[in-house]
């Protein structure tokens, strides 16, 4: 099983990385951070009104499946050069402020990580499973900034309970955010 990525890509396994960590000033591997049950990787930043608005469904999606051996992993690769408000020093503050719960919020500075994730926009979502065999490419959940419906991370949670009881994923709606600022 694969995920079709976009670009004409596909993504069969998680790809390994290893980034800084800006909240404690190591580096991390995908090995030290993934979660004994599922991984979950979000492509994220810190100036998108379309994370702005799930930072609380992501936290608490990071707090309620930790115990069920879930592990989530916030990456920011935007160019920081162009969006300061996207750097290690915002990264820092976010993971303790709005993301205590996430296993780590990481910098992926070359936007090599990005990249090999075939991750488009922020928020891009993907799960892994206990090998990290992808499973899921989406949407956190059915709210989008100014429509009515309040951020619960709905989607990501159906595909990761259906993974914990082993049973068949839902369809995967398109992650929709803004692009990656990618580097010239």
């Amino acid at each position: 099983m694969g995920l079709a990525g976009r670009s004409g890509t596909s993504l069969t396994t998680a790809p390994p990385f290893t980034l800084p960590n800006p909240a404690t000033g190591e580096s991390v591997s995908l090995d030290t951070v993934r979660g004994t049950a599922a991984t979950v990787v979000l492509f994220i930043c810190e100036h998108c009104p379309y994370v702005v608005a799930v930072r609380g469904a992501i936290q608490a999606l990071a707090a309620d499946y930790a115990a069920r051996g879930v592990s989530v992993v916030l990456i920011s690769s935007n160019d920081v050069a162009d969006y300061p408000a996207d750097g290690p020093d915002a990264i820092a503050a976010a993971k303790s402020r709005y993301y205590p719960a996430v296993a780590a919020y990481l910098y992926d500075e070359s936007q090599a990580v990005a990249k090999s994730y075939g991750a488009v926009c922020t928020p891009d979502c993907f799960i892994f499973d206990a090998n990290l065999a992808a499973v899921y490419r989406g949407r956190i959940d059915a709210s989008s900034p100014g429509n009515s419906i309040k951020p619960d991370g709905g989607y990501l949670r159906a595909a990761l309970d259906a993974l914990l009881d082993a049973r068949a994923l839902p369809d995967a709606v398109p992650s929709l955010g803004c692009s990656i600022k990618w580097k010239e």
